[in-house]
């Protein structure tokens, strides 16, 4: 992990100022992961795994594990599995539970792109059957972004920056 250079210098500042300061305990060096995990209530997880590996074009499913016949969840349906799209592992469930909550577009998959034709490719793969909620276009923070949920409800900000 890349530490904050500049932050033992602003503390040392604030404190010659005569402001008081606290330093959080430097965290042990260990292997940590963060990874994006979906839960489908709807029976379409391996649907849309198979969705998104298809319009990314380079991805996997690292494995799968399926309910039996005397699983909580339906036979058949995923319980857990992870895929990867690009290097960025997302794992995915179907809740046998049927939760009050679904996906929001407060949390969503952000993808930086190279290419205005591949995230033109893209917007158009993920927008069909969803909602685009902030057209193609260009805006104050980048040259070409589109905000979308897809039609499995996972929300997508695609984005690029030209420099």
């Amino acid at each position: 992990m890349k530490p904050l250079t500049k932050l033992p210098a602003v503390v040392a500042l604030l404190a010659a100022a005569g402001c008081q300061t606290t330093q959080a305990p430097v965290a042990q060096e260990r292997d940590v992961t963060v990874t994006p995990f979906l839960m489908f209530q709807d029976g379409r997880a391996e649907e849309a795994i198979n969705h998104y590996i298809e319009v990314f074009g380079d991805g996997s499913v690292i494995f799968v594990k399926w309910y039996g016949p005397n699983g909580v969840g339906p036979e058949g349906s995923i319980q857990h599995a992870a895929f990867e799209i690009h290097g960025q592992r997302i794992m995915v469930t179907e809740s046998p539970v049927e939760h009050v909550f679904g996906f929001t577009p407060s949390v969503s998959m952000f993808v930086d792109f190279d290419s205005a034709e591949e995230l033109d490719r893209v917007f158009h793969a993920l927008s069909e059957g969803g909602e685009v909620m902030m057209p193609l276009g260009s805006y104050f923070f980048a040259d070409r972004f589109a905000f979308i949920q897809d039609r499995f409800g996972v929300s997508w900000q695609l984005h690029m920056l030209t420099e």
